[in-house]
């Protein structure tokens, strides 16, 4: 089996590299090379995979691309990614999957018409996504997973964390005034994305909040993230907005590190109230949920993280829904057409 995976054309694709779909698509492509399959992935340059490289410069050159690579491999089917996927679908009769990672509302309506592509397979990546809206309910979820083996506990240093992007649908904001309210360290780490919005967010809303105990150390890689996310007292995750996932989440308790998380989306799926963190509803929730941090086990955050989020299980997953669409799309093909 050979399988294209297609990215987000402007986002690069690696473990340590853009978002959270990327993440994703990089570790899935990494475990199809891994169990013997043939993997060709199309994204934009500097980003690193297992498999062939076909490197696109924009979303235009991403059609002329993925044409250039089914003329050149003989793919079974090809995996989409990104946001925009419906503006380059080729017009191929062959299988396709594309893994939905925002809010059902982020992408048209016309993608979950009954009258779509019949071999186009769209699937979630939370339950909670799947049931945010009619069109999604009945398509397959497949949850996220990640590299839990390189993740390892540390010892706290007492210090919060906040980690993701700097952007008002975050509550980073939220995370600061915890750290206020409690007179507590914190430290928030991410790229400030250079979209008018985010930055005008982050220069009335953060910098006003940021002071020698509340500190914004910028974008981090990987070896510093992991060390943030094993040496924090817990990772604040205040989203204002239903998340599809947290990879952030499953980062942390893979480290050992308890999440207190608001109650929104996917997020009551990762986080175990009362076990490997707390679920609340405010920032005064949250604030007093950090002061019973402490009871919780670090080591049972760990335990959890690698039963429930390794990235084995998601892979295996996608295998089997990959073999699934690729049959169903030739049983299609091979039946006889109606005279019309």
């Amino acid at each position: 089996m050979r399988v294209l995976s297609v990215a987000f054309p402007s986002m690069p694709v690696g473990t340590a590299l853009g978002g959270g779909a990327e993440q994703i698509l990089s570790i899935v492509e990494q475990g199809i090379v891994e169990r013997g399959y043939q993997s060709v992935v199309v994204a934009c340059k500097g980003s690193r995979v297992a498999g062939d490289l076909i490197e696109s410069t924009s979303l235009e050159d991403h059609r002329h691309t993925i044409r250039h690579v089914l003329t050149s491999y003989p793919v079974d089917l090809i995996h989409f990614h990104g946001l925009d996927f419906h503006q380059y679908l080729p017009d191929w009769e062959m299988a396709m999957l594309a893994t939905l990672h925002l809010p059902i509302t982020f992408y048209p309506e016309s993608i979950f018409e009954s009258g779509r592509r019949r071999n186009l397979t769209l699937n979630c990546v939370s339950r909670s996504q799947a049931d945010s809206t009619p069109p999604s309910r009945d398509l397959p979820v497949v949850r996220n997973g990640i590299l839990t083996e390189s993740y390892a506990p540390a010892e706290p240093n007492g210090f919060l964390l906040w980690l993701g992007r700097i952007c008002p649908e975050k509550g980073v904001h939220i995370a600061l005034e915890v750290a206020h309210r409690l007179n507590a360290e914190i430290i928030i780490a991410g790229p400030v994305h250079p979209y008018p919005e985010h930055l005008d967010y982050f220069s009335r809303q953060i910098k006003p909040l940021l002071d020698s105990r509340r500190t914004y150390i910028g974008p981090v890689e990987l070896k510093e993230k992991r060390s943030l996310l094993s040496r924090a007292q817990c990772v604040l995750v205040p989203s204002l907005v239903a998340e599809t996932s947290s990879l952030v989440a499953m980062e942390a308790l893979s480290s050992g590190t308890p999440v207190i998380a608001f109650r929104t989306g996917a997020l009551p799926e990762i986080v175990d109230d009362g076990e490997t963190g707390f679920l609340v509803d405010s920032a005064e929730q949250m604030s007093q949920a950090v002061l019973r941090i402490d009871h919780l086990s670090r080591a049972h955050c760990r335990q959890r993280a690698v039963a429930r989020f390794d990235s084995s299980r998601m892979i295996d997953a996608y295998l089997a829904l990959y073999e699934r669409i690729i049959t169903r799309h030739l049983a299609n093909a091979c039946a006889p057409q109606e005279n019309l």
